[in-house]
């Protein structure tokens, strides 16, 4: 039997950053095609950066830590830190994978709805704006994500 991933369930049974901001600069949900779960990020941006940010999610013990570590890892950050990379969702998960010190590869398909909440977040947060050009940038990137998932279920979940 394997050791328990400490960290991983730290962060589901203290969970930071949890809860709602009331006048949020950006508000995303992800919902999870595989198993359902949802999760929804609140973001409070200054000058680019992300000063605040919350969730609240309905999932499993990996998709609780996942949220938890995922806003850990971001806050304090720039949008433009976040989301200039070559694979931002890639970089994204990877991040939420090292805040807990490792994701049992049956557990992979949790991390998405994270990721994409936080995504449509930051969309969110421009859209209010009004920049146009960042708004649809953002689509690709979500895009990447559904991709993503859709990936995994056709590789490890059909039959």
């Amino acid at each position: 039997m394997s050791e328990p991933n400490l960290k991983l369930l730290d962060h589901f049974h203290n969970p930071r950053n949890v809860g709602a901001i009331e006048d949020a600069d950006g508000y995303g949900r992800g919902k999870n095609p595989i198993n359902e779960y949802i999760t929804d990020i609140y973001l409070k941006v200054e000058e680019g950066k992300i000063n605040d940010i919350k969730f609240k999610t309905l999932g499993c013990t990996v998709t609780i830590a996942s949220a938890s570590a995922l806003t850990e890892a971001v806050k304090g950050k720039t949008i433009e830190e976040i989301i200039k990379n070559s694979n931002p969702t890639k970089k994204l998960m990877e991040l939420i994978e090292q805040k807990l010190g490792g994701i049992p590869e049956k557990n992979w398909h949790c991390l998405p709805s994270a990721v994409l909440s936080l995504l449509n977040a930051i969309q969110n947060h421009y859209e209010k704006k009004g920049e146009t050009k960042k708004v649809k940038h953002l689509e690709k990137l979500i895009d990447k994500v559904n991709r993503y998932i859709d990936n995994y279920i056709k590789e490890n979940l059909n039959d």
